[in-house]
């Protein structure tokens, strides 16, 4: 039989059917897919093939295969820095939730969401949160910063979760596909999820940054189904996405911008910092390419982003 999986508590895994039948189902010996050192070999997300077995009336699976992904996203596994935790499995489209004020959400923040999301093949969208809360300069500052987005090619929505604005919008971006929604704390995750989707009412478990590097520290995700034909996966306790072992010479081309263009530098392996006649330092000059995405690339190239990033980045409300 085949399904997908919906939950998974370390050692077993609830899969559903395409008939909407759900098996609890575990794995029969070591589970290991090549070129990827994981601390789970099974996501939530991913299309397995399992045998139905029946004891004591009750019957529980066997999981025999696990088809290919289209993309997945992973987070450093707590306790083992050179092994990964796989946190879901093909996703369609990840929303970032982006708040101007309380809390605050920094360009620097928002590109490595992006750099992220290009690198694990997944669409990003940007949601600009609280909008019905802002003054008429925090408005400008929010149309500003949608266009930086809207003009590299990412689609931005103004919204309020509080008042449901543009719901409708976000509803329709979902309608067919598995949704994962990102942002710091307070930016109204949950707030919108539930919204969408009120009789899911999504737990949030806040982890404090010394638990959340605690030894026995584990955190679950879980795929719904909506009644608008949308499957969401909720990652209580861990940040949405996270990067791992990023090559200084690929990170330029998770910058559509970078990318478009850096066939005009003079040297074909040039990583756009101290090389002459590069292509996109010279279009910071013509603003071509905004200087804030330039310095969140320099961020990234110094392989410093955990540390930019560790404070205040849970994907709570």
């Amino acid at each position: 039989m085949t399904g997908t999986v919906y939950k998974s508590t370390g050692s077993w895994y609830t899969v559903k059917t395409d008939n909407g039948k759900l098996y609890e189902c575990r794995i029969k010996g070591k589970f290991r897919i090549q070129g990827i050192k994981s601390t789970n070999p099974i996501a939530v997300g991913d299309r397995v093939e399992f045998d139905v077995e029946t004891a004591n009336d009750q019957a529980t699976g066997v999981i025999t295969r696990i088809e290919e992904r289209r993309n997945y996203i992973i987070r450093k596994s707590v306790n083992l820095s050179k092994q990964t935790h796989i946190i879901a499995a093909n996703i369609d489209i990840g929303f970032l939730l982006v708040t101007l004020t309380n809390p605050p959400t920094s360009t620097a923040f928002i590109d490595r969401f992006l750099v992220t999301a290009e690198a694990y093949k997944i669409k990003a969208v940007l949601l600009f949160n609280k909008i019905d809360t802002y003054t008429e300069e925090e408005l400008l500052e929010i149309k500003y910063l949608a266009a930086l987005y809207r003009k590299i090619g990412y689609e931005c929505i103004g919204i309020s979760a509080k008042t449901a604005k543009n719901a409708d919008k976000v509803k329709d971006l979902m309608r067919g596909k598995v949704s994962m929604f990102s942002g710091h704390s307070g930016v109204g995750k949950s707030t919108l999820v539930n919204t969408i989707a009120p009789g899911l009412s999504l737990k949030t478990a806040e982890i404090s940054e010394q638990h959340q590097q605690g030894q026995h520290t584990t955190t679950f995700a879980e795929m719904y189904d909506l009644d608008f034909d949308a499957r969401i996966i909720d990652t209580p306790g861990i940040k949405g996405f996270g990067i791992v072992d990023m090559d200084a010479a690929e990170i330029g081309d998770y910058f559509p911008e970078f990318f478009a263009i850096k066939g005009s530098c003079k040297f074909n392996n040039c990583i756009h910092a101290n090389e002459p006649k590069c292509a996109i330092k010279e279009a910071l000059d013509t603003e071509t390419i905004a200087w804030s995405r330039y310095k969140s690339y320099l961020q990234l190239l110094e392989g410093d982003d955990e540390q930019h990033y560790r404070k205040n980045t849970y994907d709570e409300d």
